[in-house]
């Protein structure tokens, strides 16, 4: 797979550990290998500038998914073909404040948003009930799972 991560925050972040992550969110989703995935984290400037540019809607947020090809998940006997699924854009700032609110780390954060980011760019949304149940069911799923091979790192 074809990660790119690119920090253009101040605050500074272990990258090795996204990239893991989105090699097993691609992975367990069947995507390609050959796919190609961009992760980007800017400050709240930068991020509120987008959030008004694409979702007309004011002030930072803590992801921004940019879909490119409409590639979606795959399955074992017929993984998802090569392309370019996208751009995740992450606001670290926005994310501390939400890890404290809810009591875990920053990484943990970013591992949550970055999951998220990903099904959004595989075609996944939570508009509807049970869009929402399903999506957030396969976040909560993969994230488990990517624990479960840190652990054991």
């Amino acid at each position: 797979m074809m990660i790119e991560i690119n920090n253009e925050s101040a605050i500074e972040i272990d990258e090795t550990v996204l990239q893991r992550l989105t090699d097993f969110n691609l992975a367990q989703l069947n995507v390609s290998p050959d796919a190609e995935v961009a992760i980007v984290l800017v400050d709240e400037g930068a991020m509120e500038s987008l959030h008004v540019q694409w979702m007309d809607e004011p002030g930072p947020t803590d992801v921004l998914s940019f879909p490119m090809d409409e590639l979606r998940p795959g399955t074992p006997d017929h993984p998802t073909e090569a392309g370019l699924l996208g751009d995740i854009v992450l606001c670290p700032q926005v994310a501390e404040a939400q890890a404290q609110t809810a009591g875990h780390t920053l990484m943990d954060e970013l591992i949550l948003l970055t999951t998220h980011g990903l099904l959004h760019l595989l075609g996944f949304d939570h508009a509807e009930p049970d869009e929402e149940r399903e999506m957030f069911g396969l976040q909560k799923s993969l994230i488990e799972g990517f624990a479960q091979v840190e652990r054991r790192r």
